[in-house]
């Protein structure tokens, strides 16, 4: 009777033990997880930074022009096949509304992309040549001089193999870009989505905002008169 009681207290304590390393465990993954766009504030102007429901941090501020970003992490493990990856969401909102197409590429389409904007516009169009799987659509306002103009710097952008969607609209630019990819281990062994980082790099993300800053003016850019040059 004696051995199964002490048995029986060493099996809660222990119980008691592991809920708590847990416990732990969780709290400090979700500091960690808290910090980090913490680089992305030397970045911007006016920042400021509040967590989303699922703990990771969402950061606003403005660019150099004055224009206002926000940036924001997706932790996508819905494809089973390969390791989970950590998003970076970049939206860039234009001061007025703009005369210009909806538009957007979604490099290497699964189809279970829940943060897309490409899967929502209707019309159905052909991606540029980009050595790659992607899917391409509208809202079906473009120009074929506009579409033209559009799948060029499509081409250019989506050389960067981290860049997985970029959206036009007449108010916002989206980008979505690699920010890390989860650890094998974890993923493998524990089915859990462990990314091998406490911040994400300054440069990634300035990467980030720049490239949604450039395709934000490709129609702008293309409007604009020639500059004569001087003799």
């Amino acid at each position: 009777m004696t051995i199964y009681y002490l048995f029986s207290v060493f099996a809660l304590l222990a119980a008691a033990w592991l809920i708590r390393a847990a416990m732990a465990g969780h709290r400090d993954a979700m500091q960690q997880r808290g910090r980090l766009l913490d680089e992305a504030h030397g970045l911007l102007g006016e920042p400021g930074m509040i967590l989303a429901p699922d703990r990771f941090p969402i950061v606003t501020g403005r660019i150099g022009d004055g224009r206002h970003v926000k940036i924001e992490l997706i932790a996508d493990t819905m494809v089973t096949r390969r390791l989970p990856q950590l998003w970076l969401k970049v939206t860039l909102f234009e001061s007025m509304a703009r005369d210009c197409p909806s538009l957007g590429v979604l490099a290497r389409p699964t189809g279970s992309e829940y943060y897309s904007l490409v899967h929502g516009f209707p019309e159905w169009m052909t991606p540029p040549e980009m050595g790659m799987s992607s899917l391409m659509r509208g809202d079906g306002r473009a120009t074929v001089e506009q579409t033209a103009i559009a799948g060029r710097h499509f081409q250019r952008l989506f050389a960067d193999q981290r860049v997985k969607e970029a959206v036009m609209t007449s108010k916002a630019t989206r980008l979505v870009y690699q920010a890390s990819q989860g650890e094998r281990a974890a993923h493998m062994f524990l089915r859990q989505a462990r990314f091998p980082l406490d911040r994400i790099p300054a440069a990634t993300i300035g990467q980030a905002i720049a490239l949604t800053a450039g395709l934000s003016t490709i129609y702008a850019e293309a409007d604009r008169p020639p500059v004569a040059k001087v003799a």
